[in-house]
């Protein structure tokens, strides 16, 4: 019966992140067909390219959780977790999510700047929450790190008695 469930939730997996690259390759097609039908107008041209430019960080960081997904969840399908193994894990998802953040934010100071210098405290926010995403990454590694040492000595410890 487990091995029926485990293979139900691989397949839901394994269709979840193949839906995921099917939009994201939709998005980024889209992205490029807009694109191209702007070449000629010039006052669009430029708010086509930074939205299309938007649209495409978006499909690759839904295909780097599709591939997360994939080697997690349908490949490895693991029932319990180590804890360095969570701490890679959760590391692999706030980069991801950190990147995305970071050139979205780029993107709308250059849409900010070509259309309203007022508009750029949302994007300063979005850089600004992404540097505060690698700071809590570096405190999160670093004391679960300390934690996985002080495991490890009380098991080495244990094993010896």
């Amino acid at each position: 019966m487990k091995k029926i469930f485990n293979f139900i939730f691989s397949a839901v997996h394994l269709f979840s992140a193949l839906i995921l690259i099917a939009l994201s390759l939709i998005i980024m097609g889209w992205s490029v067909y807009e694109v191209i039908l702007k070449i000629g107008d010039t006052t669009e041209f430029i708010q086509s390219m930074l939205q299309s430019v938007g649209a495409i960080i978006i499909s690759a960081a839904l295909i780097d959780v599709a591939q997360y997904i994939m080697e997690e969840e349908v490949f490895l399908n693991k029932e319990l977790r180590d804890p360095e193994e969570a701490r890679r894990t959760i590391t692999k998802i706030i980069v991801i999510i950190t990147i995305a953040v970071s050139i979205e934010g780029l993107v709308f100071i250059f849409k900010a700047g070509t259309k309203d210098l007022s508009l750029l405290m949302y994007p300063a926010l979005l850089i600004g929450v992404s540097a505060i995403l690698v700071v809590a990454l570096g405190i999160y590694q670093k004391l679960s790190v300390t934690i996985e040492k002080i495991e490890n000595k009380i098991h080495k410890n244990e094993n010896q008695d």
